[in-house]
């Protein structure tokens, strides 16, 4: 395939291991985006007064089975050993997530060994008459009964999502596991950590190829379409369309950012599961660096409400009804020849980092091995 002339719509992952794959290749690979920075919602900087190196959007850990994935971002910068052990506030009481034998004991008031632990929940808790949870509420009371998912999911669900877990899959709650042993790894990957330098650090040093030049604060328009061989999209599935059959319903996040001389509050992540409590949860950032010391600490409040057409999407909502809208846009992305809509956005679904990274390879491999034969598919994956 002679060198052609690529768009890549979107600094972030997506766009930039499409593009220094098929840059590698030998093609001319150029990437606008509208912010002011590269890296997209993983992008950090080091905070001025405290040295700490702060996730501006929210933070992001990764955690992976892909070993071909884990080299890959290996690659490009030093990976240093993170654990993501959640705490989450309920009843007065701070307690462990996710679910394990000391949660369960310390909320029962009781010291059970594992297996009865588990018989405990399976017999006296989970509601065993739901024999196929559909949504994330029979999801819940199916595996940890009415107690725990009053006390740690219901509410924090409700802030997060807007809505009554009724109304949600129950997919969501799947990836969430219950242990009944100590192990308080949030994630249960064998590879896990934080790029010693920050995400955005990783992202330059994926972008860096002479044949990638990248735009910032430059807005994509459609038109610009006929202007490339082929165009790689990762902004908004309704935005590329100009919403024009209306906005497909997103949350977004506001951050209440606030310092603190010291350790404010031991842990990298505190939840909130209560109702009445505004918040779901706070971020303490240097605990996401635990190799650095730092006096000084950056923390986010964080609050989830509706997005708006200014705001920043972050996660694509999808309710057990399904959503009419969603499934024209995506006939619609399907139809196209020149364009491929790849990533959160562009697919609308919600995508840990190394899903986001394994499907980027996957969409580089299969552009280059394109044919009359097999052509490129515009869109990679149907939305959840």
């Amino acid at each position: 395939m002679a060198g052609l002339n690529l768009l890549m719509v979107g600094a972030g992952l997506s766009g930039a291991v499409i593009g220094r794959k098929l840059a590698e290749a030998g093609h001319t690979i150029t990437i606008v985006d509208a912010r002011s920075h590269i890296a997209g919602n993983c992008h950090t900087e080091r905070d001025t007064d405290t040295d700490v190196m702060v996730h501006i959007y929210g933070p992001h850990i990764f955690h992976t089975d892909d070993a071909e994935v884990w080299d890959y971002v290996n690659s490009f910068t030093t990976f240093k050993p993170y654990k993501n052990r959640v705490k989450t506030t309920s009843k007065g009481q701070v307690f462990s997530l996710p679910v394990n034998l000391h949660t369960i004991n310390q909320f029962f008031d009781k010291t059970m060994r594992p297996v009865e632990a588990e018989a405990f929940i399976k017999e006296e808790q989970a509601d065993t008459s739901i024999t196929d949870p559909q949504t994330f509420e029979e999801q819940a009371m199916r595996f940890v009964g009415k107690d725990l998912y009053e006390a740690f999911f219901k509410g924090y669900t409700m802030k997060q999502w807007g809505c009554h877990p009724r109304e949600l899959p129950a997919s969501i709650l799947k990836r969430l596991p219950v242990r009944f042993n100590y192990d308080d790894n949030y994630f249960f990957h064998k590879f896990q950590g934080m790029p010693e330098n920050g995400y955005t650090a990783m992202i330059a040093a994926i972008l860096e190829h002479e044949n990638i030049t990248v735009h910032l604060s430059t807005t994509f328009t459609r038109t610009q379409t006929d202007d490339y061989d082929h165009v790689f999209y990762s902004g908004p599935l309704d935005g590329y369309y100009g919403f024009d059959q209306g906005r497909l319903p997103y949350r977004t996040l506001d951050f209440e950012r606030f310092s603190y001389e010291g350790d404010y509050q031991g842990c990298a992540v505190m939840n909130y599961g209560e109702v009445d409590v505004p918040y779901t949860r706070i971020t303490e950032h240097k605990h996401f660096s635990p190799w650095e010391s730092h006096e000084g600490s950056v923390c986010y409040t964080e609050f989830s409400r509706e997005c708006g057409p200014d705001d920043i999407p972050y996660y694509p909502i999808h309710l057990v009804d399904g959503n009419q809208m969603l499934q024209e846009y995506v006939t619609r992305a399907k139809a196209e020849t020149k364009v491929s809509f790849v990533g959160r956005l562009g697919t609308y679904r919600y995508l840990d980092m190394d899903v986001t990274i394994r499907e980027a390879l996957d969409t580089a491999e299969a552009f280059l091995s394109r044919s009359d034969a097999n052509p490129m598919p515009a869109f990679m994956k149907a939305p959840l």
